[in-house]
């Protein structure tokens, strides 16, 4: 049986660089090697991890990819946490996907430690995995391969689980319409445990020989840096992002705002994804830069579906049209399929993109898909041959600086909070957010400010989870059945 396709394509480009930091680099060759390393030891004197689940804490880089092909390459499935998240959100993820080994790096284990031993979950610190590489066991591509928690419309997350195939196929439909190339530079500041990094960048670029540079997070002056340096050719980010980006080269000395733009100028693509990009932005991105930013649609049980062309027209306010490979189609809610232009529908995706499963929820997978369409929940019309994004058929998910957040895990989170008897999240409309998380709340007694309930929030919810508009009601607007109605409570900011 042949190797996994990323392994044979990673020979092509054997030595040309994979990732580059100022310190040091790395061949797509030593790449191979410490995969096979790190696959070894995780084998032991086992011959195959058999779809054994493997979840990965550590920083954005070299040894995370490594780390990331050696779960793949010993068998098993790679279940990537995040690592600002809280020890209750890991907690889950472990529980739920029965994780038997954390890979971390000397930068995280401290604090995965604690919660591996409470579970008797084995920890593997990944600077520390060294030893002989071993023969390793044939993987064909429809095997599972990844699971990735995604909050729906319930208060638990689902893991998301995609083979082989359906990671090659998410990966050749955007090389194909992006144009990749062997030549192409990019950095890496997006989290990895959410498909615009795992995907869009780092495995487009491994699968095309391409270079990455790793940031641990978004850091503005060393990003910047690199830009007047001419040391990219390509630029993917969220809107929140380019956002803080128009704001830095507005309050540039003229001579360094000239040397900025003039780096943003030479790139051959910018990518602006994970949550809608107001026209605004997108005019002001072009004002100020000369780059029309192109954006793009995807989830993470679909991979990337739509897109504005690489070659054509990018139009602000749409997402594109479908990609290749991929099958989208409109549907009336409770209703026929839309054939017609300026009819809104919901967003239905087919394809070998398509994920395979939830995760140990066979009654929520059947429930999201539709004579082989899977129901993406999100609602679209078609214009003159682009598809735009209307919005959520639930309300109960938030797009928030890129990640999609579910309200009703942060309301179940602020029930905890001793003064809060009642809550409602929302989203509410930001420039800079995207949605920003906004929480009405009927209190018990006393009263609550804004800052005193984010810093409660602190180790409770993750950062970007945490409400940053607060409004206190006297009571939250109920339908007959006693449901709160979510479109009043928009009505209370």
């Amino acid at each position: 049986m042949p190797d996994l396709p990323f392994i044979v394509r990673a020979r092509l480009f054997a030595d040309r660089m994979a990732f580059r930091l100022p310190e040091t680099s790395n061949t797509y060759e030593q790449l191979l090697d410490r995969s096979a390393e790190i696959a070894s030891v995780l084998l032991g004197d086992q011959n195959d991890l058999r779809e054994a689940r493997v979840a990965l804490l550590v920083t954005p880089g070299f040894e995370y990819t490594a780390a990331q092909w050696g779960i793949w390459r010993a068998g098993g499935i790679k279940l990537p946490i995040c690592l600002s998240a809280t020890e209750p959100e890991w907690e889950y993820a472990l529980m739920d996907s029965q994780v038997g080994v954390v890979i971390a790096d000397a930068a995280n284990v401290a604090k995965i430690s604690p919660l591996c031993e409470r579970l008797g979950v084995r920890l593997m610190v990944v600077e520390q995995s060294k030893g002989e590489a071993k023969p390793l066991p044939d993987i064909d591509v429809t095997r599972r391969a990844m699971i990735l928690y995604t909050s729906g419309t319930t208060s638990k997350p689902k893991g998301v689980v995609t083979t082989h195939a359906n990671i090659q196929a998410q990966i050749e439909s955007l090389v194909t319409a992006w144009e990749w190339r062997a030549e192409d530079r990019i950095p890496m500041f997006l989290p990895l445990h959410h498909i615009h990094g795992i995907i869009n960048i780092t495995g487009c670029a491994l699968w095309s020989g391409a270079l990455v540079e790793p940031f641990p997070r978004f850091e503005m002056n060393a990003i910047l840096d690199r830009v007047r340096a001419d040391a990219y050719t390509l630029f993917m980010a969220v809107p929140t992002i380019y956002v803080k980006l128009i704001q830095a080269i507005e309050s540039a000395s003229e001579s360094d705002r000239v040397a900025i733009v003039a780096g943003f100028k030479k790139m051959r693509l910018m990518v602006s994804g994970s949550a809608a990009l107001p026209a605004s932005v997108h005019q002001q991105w072009t004002a100020l830069t000369g780059q029309e930013l192109l954006e793009r649609y995807g989830m993470t049980e679909i991979g990337m579906a739509i897109s504005n062309r690489y070659r054509g027209e990018r139009r602000p306010g749409a997402v594109g049209a479908a990609l290749p490979g991929v099958e989208v189609r409109l549907k009336a809610e409770n209703g026929p399929i839309l054939t017609a232009e300026d009819e809104p529908g919901e967003i239905q995706v087919r394809g070998a993109t398509v994920f395979q499963a939830y995760w140990n929820r066979p009654e929520a997978t059947a429930e999201s898909f539709e004579d082989g369409w899977f129901r993406t929940g999100d609602m679209a019309v078609l214009e003159r041959g682009y598809y735009r994004i209307m919005g959520r058929l639930s309300v109960d998910i938030i797009k928030s600086g890129g990640y999609k957040l579910s309200a009703l895990e942060i309301e179940a989170a602020l029930l905890d909070h001793p003064r809060i008897a009642e809550c409602a999240v929302i989203g509410l409309p930001d420039d800079t957010w995207g949605e920003a998380v906004s929480a009405a709340v009927v209190l018990k007694n006393g009263t609550l400010e804004l800052s005193a309930l984010r810093d409660w929030c602190k180790g409770r919810l993750s950062v970007y989870k945490i409400p940053q508009r607060l409004k206190v009601v006297s009571e939250l607007p109920r339908n007959a059945m006693g449901k709160v109605t979510k479109p009043a409570v928009r009505a209370l900011f």
